[in-house]
């Protein structure tokens, strides 16, 4: 399968294609509770999806599934759940259960619910993640060294004790907020086409968490491009699939900037 391409098709034609464990990360959002017009396309097939990403996903690969749910009549529609549970039922261990914060401007709901402001970031691993690299730009409230020292125990003897020092930042909480909209989620104007596009740093902070340099990310539902260009840019390989071909030329046009394929 050629690598560092977006294949206008749908994701589980592109899947049927791979051999088994065949990709390191999967990052994406899928079309889901019809919250947006994807120009008629919905997402179907979820069950087969969850089994071909299982399938294709390497042993210690990730599948950073981000989703968020509906309410219609004061009933969300918990398909945000449902997902997670299906994925630990094919065969995938829920390794993080995360938060897309997002700033109140991307609130969803209605008025007589606290603002809804939030998405899952289901982070799933076939077996245990082969790859975990933390980001770690939480500023601790204080930075020490180590240190050592004794302890008097009840029998007047003295107990040698060592105390692991902090340093000036640790890492992250699992609830990651950005900025959206215009001027916050993509550098692109023209990836604002696309009608839910998710922060080029969200991908960006995924990819650097779950992946090495040289190993390959795969989004089922590509959109206007954002995990490829992210990927490329942080000297990984992509594959996408997007069914919708206007999305599809509009990731061509956003990587082609930055002369990546």
């Amino acid at each position: 399968m050629i690598l560092n391409a977006i294949r206008n098709e749908n994701c589980i034609d592109t899947m049927k294609q791979m051999n088994d464990n065949f990709v390191d990360l999967v990052v994406t959002s899928p079309p889901y509770d019809e919250m947006r017009e994807y120009e008629g396309y919905m997402l179907d097939d979820f069950e087969l999806i969850a089994a071909e990403l299982f399938r294709v996903i390497k042993t210690g690969g990730v599948v950073v599934w981000i989703i968020g749910d509906q309410t219609k009549k004061g009933n969300e529609s918990g398909t945000s759940f449902r997902h997670a549970l299906h994925f630990k039922e094919v065969g995938f261990n829920l390794f993080d259960t995360m938060i897309y914060l997002k700033t109140p401007r991307g609130a969803v709901g209605n008025n007589k619910t606290y603002w809804q402001s939030f998405e899952y970031m289901f982070v799933l691993s076939k077996n245990k993640p082969k790859t975990i690299n933390l980001i770690k730009d939480r500023k601790n409230k204080e930075a020490r060294k180590g240190d050592s020292g004794t302890k008097r125990l009840p029998d007047g003897t003295l107990q040698k004790l060592s105390r692991g020092g902090y340093k000036e930042y640790g890492r992250r909480t699992n609830v990651w907020e950005y900025m959206i909209g215009n001027g916050h989620s993509a550098s692109d104007k023209i990836a604002h086409q696309h009608p839910a596009i998710f922060p080029e740093k969200l991908a960006h902070d995924h990819i650097l968490s779950w992946s090495n340099k040289g190993d390959l990310v795969y989004d089922p539902f590509m959109g206007s491009g954002t995990v490829a260009l992210m990927a490329k840019l942080n000297d990984r390989d992509y594959i996408g699939s997007e069914i919708n071909e206007n999305y599809c030329e509009i990731a061509k046009i956003r990587l082609s900037k930055y002369d990546l394929k």
